[in-house]
């Protein structure tokens, strides 16, 4: 079924679809549409929902995660300093086990304050231990919705999904993207069935207790081999959706890089400005190619090491700032990711896209060009820059 939807249209439908328990509800632009579209299913009784307005991020994320422990499936979406006020309670949901799933609609994060996108607010919770997927497009959204409960809801995993996609670019451009039949959803993505829960009288427990210095570290472990476990789980996830609709997932997506010999490895929509570069430098006879991380938690790192392995020279794109003053958070995993092969690639950073600056094709064809250049010369030059940005000399 074909139908001309919004990001934030696709994944508010998807919510009706999946019809959870509970939804905390609070608006931050760009992701203000996910419950206003959802409010109307509510209203009209399309779904069986409780949905719970609060009085702010903090507090719809705490709904969900008492939501869930109680053994009840919960949805929210947020954006930017939403993300940034729930952080607390993002780090109670993992480190609970509680699989609430939140739809992330990537936006700059405060000062001075922005409404346009890059990935600074979930770069910034990458760490919290919540599984994060992102989306190049709007079919890609809806997608990544649908797949993200059986992903989390796991018994071996058991991890809350951030299914992210870029603010205004993918959540507000309208699309024909394919949805499925309510009931193949309802089918694929099932009834949450908790071993444990509040409101099971069978087994009284406690969430969220104080954990004192004999007991944590043993529950950070398990939490970290859950993260290891939903490698496995999102591709069996990936190969039962291409059953019902006939599109194929994995942690990365490749793109021209059988026989690539230059490439870029990013995240989300400038991908699809990418693809349209490099078919146009293909056409010219330039061997390039696109290595797009969709998860990027737990971070691929065997797979993108294995696809940039032939490569002589790549560029990470880092749409978000890490501060680090040694490039982004982008950078520094798929650095990280390379370290053990034997020949690497020359390997730059370039941050991009902040606040919402345009990149173009002609920008990502520098890009190659740069990189032909370290390639052919065996000089990198400056390993972290920014490109986009005006230069004092334009301010003059």
């Amino acid at each position: 079924m074909s139908n001309r939807l919004s990001g934030n249209e696709a994944v508010a439908y998807a919510m009706r679809q999946i019809n959870p328990d509970v939804m905390g509800a609070f608006p931050i632009t760009p992701s203000t549409e996910i419950p206003e579209y959802f409010a109307n299913y509510v209203a009209n009784g399309e779904v069986d929902t409780e949905y719970v307005t609060v009085e702010s991020e903090h507090s719809s994320m705490s709904v969900c995660i008492a939501a869930q422990a109680a053994g009840a499936r919960s949805v929210c979406a947020t954006s930017s300093c939403g993300l940034a006020l729930m952080y607390e309670m993002l780090y109670v949901a993992a480190s609970s086990r509680l699989p609430v799933t939140l739809a992330c609609v990537n936006r700059a994060l405060s000062g001075p304050i922005n409404i346009n996108n890059d990935h600074s607010d979930s770069m910034g919770a990458r760490d919290s231990g919540w599984i994060q997927i992102y989306a190049e497009n709007n079919q890609e959204a809806y997608d990544n919705f649908l797949m993200a409960m059986p992903i989390g809801e796991a018994p071996n995993v058991r991890l809350p999904v951030m299914t992210c996609m870029d603010g205004f670019i993918t959540s507000h451009a309208v699309e024909n993207i394919e949805l499925l039949d309510t009931d193949v959803v309802r089918k694929f993505v099932g009834e949450y069935q908790p071993e444990h829960y509040l409101l099971k009288k069978e087994n009284p427990l406690a969430v969220g207790p104080y954990d004192i210095s004999s007991y944590y570290m043993e529950h950070k472990v398990m939490e970290a081999e859950a993260m290891k476990a939903a490698k496995a789980r999102i591709l069996e996830v990936a190969a039962e959706f291409e059953k019902i609709s006939g599109r194929r997932y994995s942690l990365i997506e490749e793109y021209m890089m059988e026989d690539a010999e230059l490439a870029l490895v990013l995240i989300g929509s400038t991908a699809g400005t990418a693809k349209a570069a490099i078919d146009e430098l293909r056409e010219k006879g330039a061997k390039v190619g696109l290595v797009k991380i969709r998860v990027f938690r737990p971070f691929p790192g065997e797979e993108v090491a294995r696809a940039l392995a032939k490569t002589k020279a790549a560029a990470v794109m880092d749409k978000s700032e890490g501060f680090s003053a040694n490039g982004g958070p982008l950078f520094a995993e798929t650095r990280s990711a390379l370290y053990d092969l034997r020949a690497r690639p020359y390997l730059i950073n370039i941050v991009y896209g902040l606040g919402g600056r345009d990149v173009k094709t002609e920008d990502i064809e520098k890009v190659f060009a740069r990189l032909a250049h370290i390639a052919a010369s065996g000089e990198t030059g400056p390993v972290y820059t920014h490109m986009g940005q005006r230069s004092k000399e334009d301010n003059a």
